[in-house]
């Protein structure tokens, strides 16, 4: 069963983009909370750095993949 608003009972391309970019968006400040929070632990452990920067590589691969889902949607994807 799909969770994805509809018009007239019909999902569009538009809505499930608009879904899509709003869920990758909130993926991406999560991670950047996550690097956040463990960064706040004041440890000078390295696996702890390690974690926060794998984080924050995540955050931003998140980005990357959200500007392709937009060049999709606009159909500038080559």
């Amino acid at each position: 069963m799909s969770s994805l608003p509809t018009i007239g009972g019909v999902v569009t391309r538009g809505e499930c983009y608009v879904k899509l970019l709003d869920h990758l968006r909130e993926a991406q400040d999560l991670c950047a909370t996550m690097a956040h929070l463990i960064q706040l632990q004041d440890s000078n452990n390295q696996v702890d750095v390690l974690l926060a920067r794998g984080w924050l590589g995540i955050e931003e691969m998140l980005k990357m993949m959200a500007a392709n889902v937009t060049k999709m949607a606009m159909g500038k994807m080559q």
